[in-house]
């Protein structure tokens, strides 16, 4: 999570994000909380969903109908003024920090270090594929590993993990390069690649990286 911090939210301190939230002018509304929940891509409004499922009435329930709305699409109708405010109100309800925890790890991690364990990948891969989820979305990763198969192979089919997962950053990095928002290559180029160039792939701290040309160090 620190190192998924590092690069969405520039700190570390990732417990500091689940208030966050803007637009940050990538087609996909607002961006929100720990791992960039997005009204445009549905992940939002499923959490908000779990959320109200849990404590009904909350301060962002009566959104619901809007993001249902807008889902698909970089719209704010039925959001502004007051979304952004009511967040983060609702960013100090330990049930709505659980409920992004929770769609966290359904959405996103758990099926990625599934994933990572069934390819036979150690720490490193495993959060290479997580993050490749939280920027691309779950099927996202899944299509980028697909178009990785066709160079190298993962450990579980015989591959070497160094060569399956400079195989997998490379398909990663051309990903993002399609996006002008995320054309930014950093977090692969100057903190997992750096990683795998040093051979850890135990993630054994400490770990020192850059993402967009900020120094972090974690342990």
């Amino acid at each position: 999570m620190q190192l998924v911090s590092a690069a969405e939210n520039s700190s570390l301190d990732w417990r500091a994000q689940f208030s966050y939230i803007e637009d940050i002018g990538d087609g996909r509304g607002y961006t929100a909380g720990i791992i960039g929940f997005c009204s445009g891509t549905g992940d939002m409004l499923e959490l908000v969903e779990a959320y109200t499922r849990t404590k009904p009435g909350n301060v962002l329930a009566g959104y619901l109908p809007a993001l249902r709305a807008v889902n698909g699409s970089d719209s704010h109708a039925g959001l502004d003024p007051y979304f952004p405010r009511d967040w983060r109100t609702a960013a100090a309800d330990p049930v709505f920090r659980a409920a992004q925890e929770a769609e966290r790890d359904r959405v996103y991690f758990d099926p990625s270090v599934r994933d990572g364990k069934a390819d036979g990948v150690r720490a490193l891969g495993q959060f290479a594929y997580y993050d490749a989820a939280v920027m691309h979305g779950y099927e996202g990763m899944r299509a980028i590993r697909s178009r990785a198969l066709a160079r190298a192979k993962p450990p579980a089919q015989g591959g070497d993990e160094r060569t399956w997962l400079h195989a997998f950053l490379d398909e990663r990095v051309a990903e993002m390069r399609k996006e002008p928002a995320h054309s930014d290559t950093s977090r692969v180029d100057t903190a997992q690649r750096v990683f795998l160039d040093n051979g850890n792939v135990n993630l054994n701290t400490p770990l020192v990286f850059a993402v967009y040309g900020d120094q972090y160090r974690i342990g």
